[in-house]
């Protein structure tokens, strides 16, 4: 294996010292013309690449930041994870990223590995209340900043969609469409997301002047697969118990739901059941039956936390600020108003 040339073999190569080397890469307006030349001929000769990252963690600044996402596999947090990649290539930065699959294991896992490489901060969407070990991290100067996610006790930094708002949005449309007896499906409800949506929902039918109801339909997680385990359960009753409109937790969940009723199923949506997701992910509107949802600025919120974050790592002084999205109702096919 070929030896990797140091600061220390270029210095030598040019006759010269390896702090006039270091002046010529970080300070070349306090060398003469000639010694760049030499120096920069050395470096050209020997194949010379400079360790930024080490010069980084020597300085005490690191070129890194970690993001622990929720679920690698929903196109929503790819797209976050896209805004914030984005915004970190503008400032020189690198987005190190870790999925948890919804494990609160894995993503203690990633939070020690990213503390340990001491990265310059750490974006997170979190299963559950992580607060205490934010703090850990903030005590090791590493800055937090919750993703998708409203920081209740205002001691970090959020950057965030109104799951509530939304939740009242998506239930009040399938409302106004005609729709009596909603279910709404999703889990698990240790990710906050998922209770904020059914409680705006529920406070969509409780304020309701019509004879609306709702129920819950648990799945044990915000994927397809799960949805369409749901989808099953509901064509297993008879007809007159089943519900008349379906609010799923997130979009991944609806397609799943849209795939076991219409796709391997009997029931017909819209006419029979209507289906209304969250996040509008690009398949939303691609699906066998184009699928409501309602939407979320996903980039919007990668590129605003990625800079708040980075900001927060300039001045540990800064107060924690919650940064609050409003969602967008998208509709398409799958809550046409009953005929």
């Amino acid at each position: 294996m070929m030896a990797t040339t140091s600061i220390r073999d270029v210095a030598r190569h040019a006759g010269v010292s390896v702090g006039t080397v270091s002046n010529v890469l970080n300070k070349p307006d306090e060398v003469a013309a000639e010694t760049i030349v030499r120096v920069q001929a050395a470096i050209d000769e020997l194949g010379y690449v400079r360790n930024d990252a080490a010069r980084r963690l020597r300085a005490g600044v690191s070129s890194t930041v970690g993001f622990v996402v929720l679920d690698g596999q929903n196109p929503f947090f790819n797209e976050v994870v896209r805004g914030a990649e984005d915004e970190a290539s503008k400032n020189g930065i690198a987005v190190l990223v870790g999925n948890t699959d919804e494990d609160p294991r894995r993503e203690g896992m990633y939070l020690d590995l990213f503390e340990e490489q001491r990265v310059r901060g750490v974006l997170i969407a979190p299963y559950g209340d992580i607060t205490r070990r934010l703090q850990q991290l903030r005590a090791r100067d590493i800055p937090a900043v919750l993703v998708d996610r409203v920081s209740v006790d205002g001691l970090f930094s959020s950057v965030a969609v109104d799951s509530v708002a939304g939740g009242r949005m998506a239930a009040q449309h399938l409302i106004d469409t005609g729709r009596r007896r909603i279910a709404f499906v999703g889990g698990p409800f240790d990710i906050r997301q998922v209770r904020d949506r059914l409680d705006g929902a529920r406070w969509a039918v409780e304020n309701s002047d019509l004879d609306v109801d709702i129920e819950v339909i648990t799945t044990e997680a915000l994927t397809v697969a799960e949805g369409a385990k749901a989808g099953l359960r509901i064509l297993d009753r008879p007809a007159a118990l089943r519900p008349d409109a379906l609010f799923a937790a997130n979009d991944l969940v609806a397609l799943g739901l849209l795939q076991s009723l219409v796709v391997g199923g009997t029931l017909l949506v819209p006419d029979q059941i209507a289906i209304i997701g969250f996040d509008d992910i690009a398949f939303a509107g691609a699906a066998a039956v184009p699928l409501s949802s309602v939407g979320q600025p996903s980039r919007t919120l990668g590129q605003t936390a990625l800079r708040v974050l980075l900001e927060e790592a300039d001045d540990s002084e800064l107060i924690p600020r919650q940064t609050m999205f409003q969602p967008e109702l998208v509709v398409r096919e799958s809550t046409r108003p009953k005929r």
